[in-house]
């Protein structure tokens, strides 16, 4: 490659491959919250990554070898092809943060590529460097972060600042704090959707939920109208919920409930524990807990906040009671604070929605929201969408709780779909992120699923082999069994599947295009 016109063409081939290479990298990255220890776990188990950029090796070697250069410009070409991604669950967003790691990059690949094309006799060792840079791209992106680091810092506490001065411009708001290993979610829209009765309400929309997520709803979002803030808090990590109370201030906070969620990131239940009740040690002296007493790692633990307790089983002080589940709704009794029983009515399904409700109708209640308002709310609650959300088909029925699933929420699940009479199918890739229990939580869910389902279809050999396991323990027929590569081709085969009646599939889970 020491003539010109073989050099440019090789140039071209590494910048094309450095580009795909750096927008696939870019792209899981983001997913990974732009946490550097979560991406690095993720490049670890990138497979597919690695079986692609391997042309890029070989080209490396053969750009050393007298006559292979366009050989090695080749392999450079297929490796960008390889890295071409397909249709994103949830694709790539060109934020002002990922523009300015994109001309970091490009601003060192140019300087690269300025000192090759000065040295005229070493080009062929820099055409080599050029193919190893491009196998080693996943550690060129976070060479970008870390360049970026004291000016992604810098912004970020600009608008963190931002957002602290108009939450303290506002000392009449009432912030209330929702967290929890699962539920949070669900449990945030029925509070927002219950003090809607009597306050304006603003919630955190979708599942911003993160330290900036919060800050910029903060600061787009929040008027000074507005009497209530419902705030989640989620964290993969110890201090990030307290991050998030050290901007808001929250003056009253929920936990709905705690599990083995993100345990990888977390690495013990206890830290898991500790970084939930963060949320209760930021509240004031005269602050108030709302508390799941159902969940075992919440029942008995201290706390120094005025402590309000619910649930569905616990003796707590926002009981739902006589509670009847089917595949049209949900109904249950609850006595409010004026000691009254009230009985609800819901469109929603499960018993754990139950559960979730009986936490708004606590914090609704506690700020003065009259009991027929609440229950007339209770009423009209929709599904939050991808969890436990029905979708009718004709005559067959999806049952979608394609959101983060979990041990406790994947239970529920099955427990709602043995509501519903016809032909029951599961449609799965199983659970992530529970550490060191993954096996043994995924062979669990797999015998609970034998004990309701007609038919199971798993999404990955690899991944759900626990699940699969723990279905034939149990004794399930392996030709009620389908193991594809892809959620289409799950869903293809229960589309194939010939019965009488009608068929009723729960989606539950949906790995990120990070998995």
């Amino acid at each position: 490659m020491a003539d010109t016109v073989g050099f440019v063409i090789y140039t071209l081939c590494f910048l094309f491959a450095a580009a795909m290479l750096t927008k696939r990298q870019m792209h899981m990255f983001q997913l990974n919250m732009y946490n550097m220890a979560s991406h690095i776990g993720w490049i670890r188990r990138d497979r597919k990554g690695l079986l692609h950029s391997l042309p890029a090796l070989l080209a490396a070697v053969l750009a050393l070898v007298p006559g292979a250069g366009y050989f090695s410009a080749a392999l450079l070409a297929v490796t960008a092809l390889l890295s071409i991604e397909g249709r994103a669950k949830k694709p790539l967003v060109v934020t002002k943060r990922v523009l300015r790691m994109f001309v970091t990059l490009a601003i060192l690949y140019a300087l690269f590529v300025a000192l090759a094309a000065a040295l005229e006799g070493a080009r062929r060792y820099f055409c080599a460097a050029f193919a190893l840079v491009v196998f080693l791209n996943p550690l060129t992106v976070l060479l970008a972060n870390i360049l970026m680091k004291p000016v992604e810092s810098s912004i970020n506490r600009g608008f963190i600042r931002d957002a602290e001065r108009i939450i303290s411009g506002m000392p009449r708001l009432t912030v209330i704090g929702v967290t929890g290993s699962y539920g949070k979610t669900s449990v945030k829209f029925y509070i927002g959707k219950l003090l809607s009765a009597k306050y304006n309400v603003l919630v955190t929309p979708e599942s911003y939920n993160t330290t900036l997520g919060v800050v910029r709803t903060i600061r787009e979002h929040l008027r000074p109208t507005h009497e209530v803030f419902v705030c989640e808090m989620g964290a993969k990590g110890v201090g990030e919920i307290k991050e998030i109370c050290d901007i808001v201030k929250p003056k009253m906070g929920i936990i709905t409930s705690i599990g083995p969620q993100h345990l990888e990131t977390f690495g013990s239940i206890e830290n898991i524990i500790n970084t939930k009740f963060e949320l209760e040690e930021a509240l004031p002296e005269d602050g108030i807990i709302f508390l799941n007493t159902d969940n075992e790692y919440i029942a008995g633990r201290q706390v120094k906040a005025r402590r309000v307790s619910y649930g569905c089983e616990s003796e707590a002080d926002y009981r739902a009671r006589d509670i009847k589940v089917s595949e049209h709704g949900s109904e249950f009794k609850l006595t409010g604070k004026d000691g009254v029983e009230y009985t609800f009515v819901t469109k929603l399904i499960g018993r754990h929605n139950v559960q979730n409700i009986a936490g708004a109708i606590a914090v609704a209640d506690t700020l003065g929201v009259p009991m027929e308002d609440i229950v007339t709310q209770v009423r009209r609650l929709e599904s939050v969408p991808h969890r436990l959300q029905l979708i009718n088909k004709g005559r067959d029925v999806i049952i979608d709780d394609a959101f983060n699933s979990n041990p406790s929420g994947a239970k529920a699940a099955l427990s709602v779909l043995g509501e519903f009479s016809g032909f029951k199918v599961l449609v799965t890739p199983g659970m992530i992120e529970l550490g060191e229990k993954q096996y043994e939580l995924n062979y669990e869910f797999g015998r609970q699923a034998s004990m309701v389902c007609d038919f199971v279809a798993l999404v990955g050999e690899r991944q759900t082999k626990p699940i699969y396991e723990g279905l034939i323990s149990a004794g399930y027929d392996k030709s009620k069994i389908f193991v594809g590569a892809t959620i289409q081709a799950a869903l293809a085969a229960v589309e194939a599947l010939q019965t009488n009646e009608r068929k009723v599939i729960l989606l539950e889970n949906d790995l990120p295009d990070n998995y």
